[in-house]
């Protein structure tokens, strides 16, 4: 296995646990905490620029791409509401009030939000609740559509699909996948971890597959993260662009195909009872995966292998060494930050940065 090409360089503290994090342009991520706070940090200097306090406690954080000089705008999910607020004000912290809009997404107190994800033009907002629900808001119009088929417990993520305007792909506790056309409010495809025979580990896990975080790639590829300690990863949905045809004999199609067993396979990354997995792609074919307990590892998507199928392989693997329970992590800019909690239930990132390789000294 390849030596790490990241050196430890900062922690972070705050003090409520981190509970997602988000990047965003200009050199900046975002950190969204339990006590109700977002906090904004620049890339270069680590310092906060801008806060929001006085939410409920946030689930997930999403940032607008804006190309003009500006921080932009966010959308924040805070209990059962998503907010939007606008960075590009004087304040330096901001609270509830000063949303620019306000959406009740969940049917009651206890039907919180999970994750939000947008789109590439910034024209829709997907959701996901406790109550199995998925949902996406026009944001032109503010018009909320729910999907007809719900899953049968938490949805705990859900991601739009790349180049495929109309498609979306949420996962849930039930360990079920679900393709949906968000227009018609249809299910395309569907795939159960639950009884596959890709769920079988080859070590003892006492977790079944519930479905705790996704990530799609560029060209297309899915991958979740389950409770049992595995990455699932599913190619029928890739397409040729910024991948070599070299170490590819796919071709383009009509349909994506995300979800088919065929063109699917699993990898351990962590073991023992209770192992949450958070998934981030950096390229087409490489991904960062994080245990629950810091065990942070780079795999690459490889092959054809001699029966024609793709195959994923660890490059590096490094652990914490202050983040002791892990919620998110993100690679952006030449860093990783991975946030959660410390030994004492503070807030508590690492940040990561690449090291300067040998011709660069």
């Amino acid at each position: 296995m390849e030596e790490t090409p990241y050196a430890f360089r900062q922690v972070l503290k705050t003090p409520a646990p981190i509970s997602c994090l988000a990047k965003r342009s200009l050199d900046h991520f975002v950190a969204g905490s339990d006590d109700g706070s977002v906090r904004v940090y620049n890339q270069e200097t680590l310092k906060v620029v801008k806060a929001i306090k006085g939410l409920g406690e946030v689930s997930s954080v999403v940032c607008m791409e804006h190309n003009t000089g500006v921080l932009g705008d966010m959308w924040v999910a805070s209990n059962r509401h998503a907010l939007h607020f606008s960075m590009n004000t004087e304040k330096m912290v901001l609270a509830k009030a000063d949303a620019i809009l306000t959406l009740e997404l969940g049917a009651d107190d206890d039907d919180v939000l999970n994750e939000l994800s947008l789109n590439k033009k910034n024209t829709q907002l997907a959701f996901c609740l406790d109550s199995g629900k998925v949902g996406v808001v026009d944001l032109s119009t503010k018009q909320i559509t729910h999907m007809k088929t719900n899953h049968n417990n938490i949805c705990g993520t859900v991601k739009f699909i790349p180049d495929r305007p109309n498609e979306l792909v949420s996962g849930g506790y039930d360990s079920q996948l679900l393709h949906h056309d968000f227009h018609q409010r249809t299910v395309l495809s569907r795939f159960d971890l639950g009884t596959s025979s890709l769920s079988e580990s080859s070590g003892v896990s006492m977790s079944p597959p519930f479905i705790l975080s996704s990530a799609t790639s560029p060209s297309g590829i899915l991958a979740a993260g389950t409770a049992n300690g595995r990455v699932w990863i599913g190619t029928g949905g890739e397409k040729m662009s910024g991948v070599s045809s070299s170490i590819s004999v796919k071709k383009k199609r009509r349909k994506w195909e995300g979800l088919k067993q065929d063109e699917a396979f699993t990898a351990d990354v962590g073991h023992g009872p209770i192992v949450a997995l958070h998934v981030t792609f950096i390229g087409p074919r490489t991904l960062f995966t994080s245990t629950l307990m810091g065990k942070v590892t780079l795999h690459e998507i490889g092959g054809p292998t001699a029966d024609g199928k793709l195959d994923v392989a660890p490059k590096w693997t490094k652990a914490t060494t202050d983040v002791h329970k892990v919620n998110a992590i993100i690679a952006t800019g030449g860093l990783i930050i991975i946030g959660g909690l410390n030994e004492n239930g503070g807030g508590m990132m690492e940040v990561w940065e690449t090291r300067p390789k040998s011709g660069d000294l």
